[in-house]
């Protein structure tokens, strides 16, 4: 019985292993031809941070180890993007730490050919992420300095399936909808009923809920008849959405 038992968890782990393995072998396609010095730290991020807290979908592994975080933060504070924590990046925002980014992720259930809604596009790392997955990634920010530095930064290292405008991402991206995934990278005093309409029938919204600097939880919904229904959630902190008044 713990013969079997052993071998039902190995069998349950092969993608996560799989994707480990291929991080390991140095095969990691974020790495430079020529050496990526920042390779060892993201692998390391991959397995202590992300497999080690529950993460185990293969595809989430391996664009979180493929995606130069380092590149998506401040200069300044390079040295500390792979870390277990948040990051500044300007205009009161931040980068989210990378297990929440892989959570979220998971949590979306996106395969390829999703289409897929981000609000908040930030410095545009959840993004990376999330194309490495699908080839239809739509990202809104109502600050638009940040909006344009995330396009200029996605473009340059390749990411030219990700669209980025700077717009209120409290209506969502009507001319788009319907979404079979949509995260919110920002916490919602309640969900926005207009992300609620654009998402398609079974799809995931993913959304932080609760008040400025307070208790906030990050739910998981999925829409079934027409409603959402909670499937997950966890205790966060994030930064605020910006609302109607």
């Amino acid at each position: 019985m713990k013969l079997l038992s052993l071998l039902l968890v190995m069998i349950s782990r092969v993608p996560a292993l799989l994707a480990l393995l291929v991080l390991g072998s140095g095969l990691s396609p974020g790495a430079a031809q020529d050496g990526d010095p920042f390779q060892p730290i993201r692998e390391r991020m991959v397995t202590r941070q992300l497999m080690a807290r529950g993460i185990s979908d293969a595809r989430v592994l391996m664009a979180m180890g493929k995606v130069p975080r380092h590149l998506f933060v401040p200069e300044r504070v390079q040295d500390l993007a792979y870390g277990d924590h948040p990051l500044p990046i300007g205009s009161g925002q931040t980068i989210s730490q990378p297990y929440i980014v892989a959570l979220m992720t998971e949590w979306a259930e996106i395969k390829g050919g999703d289409k897929v809604l981000e609000v908040g596009t930030g410095s545009g790392y959840q993004a990376a992420v999330l194309a490495e997955i699908t080839d239809k990634i739509f990202s809104i920010d109502i600050r638009p300095e940040l909006a344009e530095k995330a396009a200029s930064l996605l473009q340059s290292l390749g990411y030219r399936q990700v669209k980025v405008k700077s717009g209120d991402g409290y209506q969502g991206w009507q001319e788009e909808a319907p979404f079979d995934a949509i995260l919110v990278t920002a916490a919602a005093s309640k969900v926005p009923p207009a992300l609620e309409a654009q998402l398609r029938e079974g799809g995931r919204l993913i959304i932080p809920v609760g008040p400025p600097g307070g208790v906030q939880t990050l739910f998981r919904y999925r829409k079934a008849q027409g409603k959402l229904l909670e499937e997950s959630r966890v205790p966060v902190a994030f930064v605020p959405l910006v609302e109607p008044k």
